[in-house]
């Protein structure tokens, strides 16, 4: 499995705005922070608006919004909305594979390979990869 760099700077930029969600941010301050390159994360995030995963507003009191709450948002949602396949062979979906002979039964592996991933990256949502912020990290161990 390949994971694109388009996939990997979409959960990197949806992390930042899941990090602050109540505050805009914009694509220079996401690159900066996340050491993307500007211009390929500007047609990034042009995809993930396009999916509904990340709302815009212009002005200087503009950027970018998480388009749903950080639990509602998995790994797999980003992955299809900037990559669409999970996994490719030779460009085609494990899906619609057939080989002849002895090979007959290796595109069912892929399609295994598809599902385990699919799975993995469902279960992984934008919530659970954001670290708490300090101040409920204190409150809770003050209670503790």
């Amino acid at each position: 499995m390949h994971i694109s760099a388009k996939a990997d700077y979409a959960m990197r930029a949806l992390l930042e705005l899941a990090r602050e969600p109540a505050h805009p941010l914009t694509c220079e301050a996401i690159a900066s922070s996340q050491g993307i390159p500007f211009r390929f994360l500007k047609s990034v995030v042009g995809e993930l608006r396009r999916a509904g995963l990340v709302r815009s507003q212009r002005g200087c009191e503009g950027g970018y919004w998480l388009g749903r709450p950080a639990g509602d948002i998995t790994l797999l949602d980003v992955a299809r909305a900037v990559d669409g396949e999970l996994l490719s062979l030779r460009g085609d979906a494990p899906g619609g594979l057939e080989y002849p002979g002895p090979a007959v039964g290796l595109p069912g592996v892929w399609r295994q390979v598809e599902e385990g991933v699919a799975a993995v990256l469902g279960g992984v949502t934008l919530a659970s990869l954001v670290p708490e912020p300090a101040v409920e990290r204190l409150s809770r161990a003050d209670v503790a």
